[in-house]
């Protein structure tokens, strides 16, 4: 088992879900620091500078420049160390399967075989004959995003064997709440000292995406009239039910499950209530800002025409936009996009972009004023049990992640391809 694998599955083995109910308090829940607390005694323990827990469970940390590289701009790397809340993450029991081909079998649960096969996920047909690390089927694995937190440190202590190795000075931060939509927004960007950097957040091996959903969360809450059903006719005004008829004004076909690429969506995350009170999180994702609005305008009109339906202001609307698409922000530093390509071909991987479907800390930190595309971290199939990482991305990531930074060490590369604008700036 080599050192970046016996990292991700001690650091996976640790539940740490963030909860979307709990998202006024930063972390929202206290098992973020536990796995804080990992991540800064591995950090400590491989060299890193300034490392620091804070009261938030943000875990930041520096690297010294390598000779040569003293006055080059700092490189910022970023994961975040909480886990999706949509699937059990405790007990975490993460094991090492041989994929011999087909069926990719993690448990079985309740009688149920928990399964993946390539018909379900076509890239798995590429890892017939290695290792894949999934759990037993009982919860999800945690890859997103431990396997970048894994990653970035495996890199550090590779540093740190090696110091012929060239890199400018590095930043790390690893991040609670991305997964609800907060991950970055505490990072304390003036201290942490980065000019741009790179979240290592993504699946499949060789992605680096710069280009994110415009994205807005709605909360609509309904308040009804109980009534005996026996009487009700003209008095009862059922709160769930009003907000259901919201749902079915939202055009049926722009669901996630019918969707892809470019086309945005509307998705009714979650809802609870009763005849007398009811609510529900509904979140809306478009690459185009004009489409975008228009979309947040459609849902305002759905919940003034159930309004108007029902006689009376059963439903009220509150909702905010939570982040932009941040290809505005990185275009004018290609070198992000053309270093980490590079990066990728020297490790024999084949680099690719695609726009995200989600957000990433990096849409914040862009918009924040630190350029910060996305890169692969290995995870498929995340926010479920049948979530899997492959031993060899893991490992190659590393790699990818050392021949990057080693780009940043010289001049040329640090500043290749920033426009005349992003330069002046």
């Amino acid at each position: 088992m080599s050192d970046v694998v016996r990292r991700f599955i001690r650091y996976a083995e640790i539940a740490s879900m963030s909860d979307p109910d709990n998202e006024r308090q930063t972390p929202s829940t206290p098992s973020q620091f536990d796995v804080a607390e990992v991540v800064a005694n591995d950090l400590v323990e491989v060299g890193a500078e300034d490392v620091r827990v804070d009261e938030h469970a943000y875990v930041t940390a520096h690297w010294p420049a390598s000779p040569g590289a003293e006055d080059l701009p700092c490189l910022g790397l970023l994961a975040h160390i909480d886990t999706a809340w949509q699937a059990e993450d405790n007990p975490v029991h993460p094991q090492i399967v041989r994929y011999e081909g087909g069926d990719l079998v993690m448990g079985e649960v309740d009688g149920r075989v928990v399964k993946t096969s390539p018909k379900d996920n076509p890239t798995l047909q590429g890892y017939v004959g290695e290792d894949i690390i999934c759990t037993d089927g009982t919860s999800l694995l945690g890859g997103d995003d431990k396997a970048g937190v894994a990653e970035i440190i495996e890199m550090l202590a590779r540093l740190a064997a090696d110091p012929s190795l060239p890199h400018p000075r590095i930043a790390v931060a690893f991040v609670p709440d991305e997964e609800i939509g907060h991950g970055a927004d505490l990072l304390d960007l003036d201290a942490w000292g980065a000019t741009w950097g790179y979240t290592v957040d993504g699946g499949y091996i060789g992605e680096c995406s710069y280009e994110t959903f415009n994205a807005a969360e709605a909360k609509i809450t309904a308040l009804g009239a109980a009534v005996h059903p026996g009487y009700a006719k003209g008095l009862m005004v059922n709160a769930a039910e009003a907000i259901m008829k919201v749902n079915a004004l939202l055009p049926a076909k722009e669901r996630p499950e019918y969707t892809e690429g470019r086309e945005g969506y509307y998705f009714m995350e979650r809802m609870e209530g009763s005849v007398e009170k009811a609510s529900a999180v509904c979140i809306i994702r478009d690459h185009d800002r004009a489409s975008f609005e228009k979309r947040k305008q459609t849902l305002k009109s759905a919940v003034d025409t159930v309004n108007a339906e029902l006689g009376c202001e059963c439903l009220t609307l509150a909702m905010r936009d939570q982040y932009y698409n941040m290809r505005e922000g990185v275009e004018p530093h290609r070198h992000l996009i053309e270093n980490a390509c590079a990066a990728f071909e020297a490790c024999g991987i084949e680099p690719y972009s695609e726009p995200v479907r989600g957000g990433t800390d990096g849409g914040h930190l862009t918009f924040r004023g630190l350029p910060c595309p996305n890169l692969s971290a290995g995870s498929m199939n995340p926010h479920g049990p049948k979530e899997y990482v492959a031993v060899r991305d893991l490992e190659t990531m590393v790699d990818v992640l050392v021949d990057l930074v080693g780009r940043y060490a010289h001049a040329q590369g640090a500043l290749a391809g920033e426009s005349e604008s992003a330069q002046a700036a």
